[in-house]
């Protein structure tokens, strides 16, 4: 009997090492053969098929295509765009410093940023764009406009733009910049000692900003504590994530572990340098979109008992992307490890490597999670996400408010408003009145504003399957029963939700006086959030209670 275990052990390692040992030469041959089958095809569609062909575009189609079954983040990027790869990473680009949108076919600019050449020049929201340089752009769309706005540095950019509330277009030359986005997008003092600092991306500046945001406020305030709020921040470089982390803890501390395929990519990230803030009380705030580098400044300052995170679980981003350049200016973004933070889980939500019969990925469930220590002997978890110490919830609910949102009718109405009201009040005193609320609602009549529920388009879906069935005509008076209660009353919901219709508008109307920092400065005065933050950081709150082991 042992004699024939020894066999069928020997044998397992004989077949295991023919089997690693020709694993190199099969991989090549695959890599080989698919890669002759599909220059095959390819050959013979460009002989044979009826219609000429998009080469270019039937690549890109089949290349997306082909890494769409990986992860959403494994991208190529042509070329063309090269710049948007530029500006991924540091934030900059040259043009005008202006997003633009798309509405009613034709494409309007939505939002000048403050100090910037558009707004400099006096471009405003809801001008609509004309021609770029002598070029219409009818037709055209969000990308193919963006591209015509920007360019080299100091080129002259001619605009023709139409302008609501002037009869004739209005013309604009002014030269092409450097746009330099600061990722520290806001920075302001709350409370007693307490500083505030929204950081909305980490491009290869963000640490270096975050530190000048916190060191004016010490210098002019002398703060004790800073609430860093990365809520909708997806994230950007590991480094900088590092970095940011290294102001609050000492020299050498472990933040980040990477693991991949290849052994270059397994990494330990380290604090590079001595913390400048070692003593600041720190509250993290984060949202269910705060992802990537995002995740690992609050994953590791929670595994390190450095500071409380508040607000929603966040996204689960744990994988780690590198940009490879490829032939004829080309690049691939594509991810090459995944990451663990100090207390050695990964927050990786989606396993995107066993997908379902369809094709979905599903959520990793709460029931295989492990448990994690933190540094003082928390019990954390991995599997998605980070869980805030403190959890909050957004009680909203999609109403009538974010259908007038996506009609884009807040937006319309501000225009109209800024005509009208040459100035308002700043930010931390401006209030609409009843008044107010009542001519935006006679501009929705005006209008003939209407929406169609999902709800309602569900209901429309079910009967028609009751109909297929044949069950439409027994069920009849449920049905319509069902109906009334489905339907939307536009004025009723208006009312009802009065409170968030009068919120959005008024965020989009500050915003056209006080650009993107009123915007957030307005929004900061009913942050339930913040206000939790605030509470933590009170002589008798809990921030040092939550940190001690529990």
């Amino acid at each position: 009997m042992k004699k024939i275990i020894y066999l069928v052990v020997l044998f397992f390692c004989i077949s295991t090492t023919v089997t690693t040992a020709q694993q190199p030469d099969q991989r090549s041959f695959r890599i080989s053969k698919n890669l002759s089958i599909f220059n095959s095809v390819f050959r013979e569609l460009d002989m044979f098929y009826v219609d000429s062909l998009s080469y270019d575009k039937m690549m890109k189609q089949s290349i997306g295509q082909m890494l769409e079954k990986l992860d959403p983040y494994t991208v190529y990027l042509p070329e063309e765009e090269t710049d948007d790869l530029t500006f991924m990473t540091t934030g900059e680009y040259a043009g005008i410093g202006a997003l633009i949108m798309k509405k009613d076919n034709e494409i309007c600019i939505s939002e000048p940023y403050e100090g910037m050449p558009a707004q400099r020049n006096g471009l405003r929201a809801g001008d609509v764009i004309i021609q770029i340089d002598g070029e219409d752009v009818a037709g055209l769309t969000v990308s193919e406009v963006s591209a015509l706005l920007k360019g080299t540095p100091n080129t002259i950019i001619k605009l023709k733009l139409k302008r609501p509330g002037e009869k004739k277009p209005i013309e604009k030359d002014f030269p092409r910049e450097k746009i330099q986005v600061n990722p520290v997008t806001y920075s302001a003092l709350i409370g007693d000692k307490v500083g505030y600092v929204m950081l909305s991306e980490f491009t290869d500046r963000a640490a270096l900003e975050l530190k000048n945001a916190i060191t004016d406020l010490v210098k002019q305030h002398q703060i004790e504590s800073v609430v860093l709020d990365i809520r909708n921040n997806g994230g950007g470089l590991i480094d900088e994530a590092v970095k940011i982390v290294g102001y609050f803890l000492p020299k050498g501390t472990d933040v980040v572990t990477t693991k991949g395929k290849n052994k270059e990519s397994d990494r330990t990230y380290k604090t590079p340098t001595e913390p400048i803030f070692p003593q600041m009380k720190l509250v993290i705030l984060a949202n269910r979109s705060s992802a990537s580098a995002s995740e690992i400044v609050a994953g590791s300052i929670q595994d390190l008992d450095r500071g409380v995170i508040v607000g929603e679980r966040t996204f689960g981003k744990g994988l780690v992307q590198n940009i490879r350049p490829i032939i004829y200016g080309g690049h691939l973004k594509v991810t090459t490890a995944k990451y663990y933070i100090p207390s050695g889980r990964c927050i990786q939500a989606l396993d995107y490597s066993h997908r379902n019969a369809d094709g979905s990925v599903g959520h990793i469930p709460d029931s295989l999670t492990s448990e994690f220590k933190t540094h003082n002997g928390r019990t954390v978890r991995d599997g998605g996400g980070i869980v805030p110490d403190t959890l909050t919830k957004d009680d909203r609910k999609i109403n009538i408010a974010y259908y007038i949102f996506a009609q884009n009718l807040y937006f319309d109405y501000a225009t109209q408003y800024v005509l009208q009201h040459p100035k308002v009040a700043s930010p931390s005193e401006f209030a609409l009145t009843d008044a107010d609320f009542k001519a935006f609602t006679d501009y929705l009549v005006d209008k003939k504003f209407t929406y169609t529920t999902q709800t309602e388009k569900s209901y429309v879906e079910l009967v028609d399957m009751a109909k297929y069935e044949g069950l439409d005509k027994g069920a009849k008076n449920e049905f319509d029963a069902l109906r009334a209660k489905l339907m939307p009353d536009i004025t009723k919901n208006i009312q009802d939700n009065k409170a968030e219709v009068m919120e959005l508008l008024s965020l989009e109307i500050i915003k056209r006086y006080y650009y993107q920092k009123g915007e957030i400065q307005y929004s900061l005065r009913t942050d339930k959030d913040l206000k939790v933050a605030l509470g933590l950081l009170k002589p008798d709150g809990k921030y040092t209670k939550i940190l001690s082991v529990k």
